[in-house]
């Protein structure tokens, strides 16, 4: 195959990061046979930097034209004294929309070998972990009016000010991320588990009514609810119990960060961002940390882990996918770890960001 991929580096250890998921790409290529073409654009940061905007008209074109979108880490604190809605991160929100990315697949999977890394208590993870949050992603309250009025002054004289942001959801846009959900999960553990807020909030309930809806149509998909707050315990007290969370973007925003670090480290959660014909958009879920930008620290597997999403979802090529989670699997059980993961006294090697794509290439 002959694919050309958008490539958006971003900012702080963005470069570092997809520099080798690059690498690891064209390990693959050679591997398999196929040509991956990289047509790298701006946004975030870098972008504002360098044309004054954080999403350039050009990009979304590219991104567009492009078979799938590569997206390292957006954001950092040199730009956050700028407006809201001139930050970085609103490259983000622009990008999901202009696409049609409405739905977010997040996977937290527990490696053995990194199982001492979890801070959960062993009888916790026994059996490991493997879940999958699907993660509603261009509505709600992110998409939602906001801003800020006036409401005049206190006996004291000072002007007050109310901020609101505003959480809607149509029943279409319910309708079509639980059909992804159900759909995930019976091809995983037919067990689906929806977060919503539905004792307090009313787009949580019309969320609730649709979900139950739907559940017809999958008679081989056991269905459950759980109000966030409850999701988010049971997420760290008994992780077991779940296989695919469906929740809202918020919610998804959140659950999917916790779930991480059960994993023992944010910098090995990947995720795909897809629309109904199977375009995709693929980061990691960190951040952009540019505490550690340009020194060689940052852990890349979450960048090549996403990698093996875009090959699995949007190409369909199941088998390079499994190379490079592999390749990943191999290199950890190896002893390879990078400054996240690495631990005294353990017989671990560390190893900087360069040299466990290195790895990882190398085992493909």
């Amino acid at each position: 195959m002959n694919l050309t991929i958008a490539v958006i580096k971003g900012d702080g250890i963005g470069p570092e990061i997809m520099g080798e998921a690059q690498r690891v790409l064209d390990a693959v290529g050679a591997r398999f046979g196929h040509t991956f073409t990289y047509n790298e654009v701006l946004a975030g940061g870098c972008a504002i930097d360098a044309v004054g905007t954080c999403l350039p008209a050009g990009t979304v074109e590219a991104c567009k034209e492009s078979d799938a979108v590569l997206l390292a880490a957006i954001g950092g604190w040199k730009w956050d004294t700028l407006p809201g809605d001139q930050r970085p991160e609103q490259a983000l929100l622009g990008l999901r929309k202009e696409l049609g990315l409405f739905s977010n697949l997040r996977p937290a999977i527990l490696i053995e070998e990194l199982k001492d890394a979890c801070p959960l208590k062993p009888e916790l993870i026994a059996g490991g972990l493997d879940l999958m949050v699907v993660r509603e992603l261009t509505g709600g309250i992110y998409f939602g009016d906001r801003g800020r009025q006036s409401v005049g002054e206190d006996k004291e004289g000072t002007e007050g000010v109310v901020a609101y942001d505003v959480e809607q959801y149509s029943d279409a846009e319910v309708r079509r991320i639980a059909h992804i959900a159900f759909d995930m999960a019976r091809k995983r553990g037919s067990k689906l588990t929806s977060v919503d807020k539905a004792n307090v909030l009313e787009s949580s309930r019309l969320w609730r009514e649709v979900m139950e809806e739907v559940a017809p149509s999958y008679p081989d998909v056991e269905l459950s609810h759980l109000y966030i707050d409850n999701a988010a315990m049971q997420l760290v007290c008994a992780p077991q119990q779940f296989d695919v969370i469906v929740t809202n973007n918020m919610f998804g925003d959140i659950l999917s960060d916790e779930a991480s670090m059960i994993t023992g480290s944010i910098g090995m959660l990947p995720s795909a961002s897809l629309r109904e014909d199977s375009f995709g958009m693929y980061e990691p879920v960190h951040g952009s940390a540019p505490d550690i930008a340009g020194k060689d620290l940052a852990n890349p597997m979450a960048m090549i882990l996403s990698v093996a999403m875009m090959l699995r979802y949007t190409f369909n090529l199941e088998e390079e996918a499994t190379a490079i989670e592999t390749a990943t699997k191999t290199v950890l059980e190896k002893g390879y770890r990078t400054g996240d993961l690495y631990q005294r006294d353990t017989g671990q090697t560390l190893v900087g960001t360069a040299e466990i794509g290195r790895l990882i290439a190398q085992e493909i």
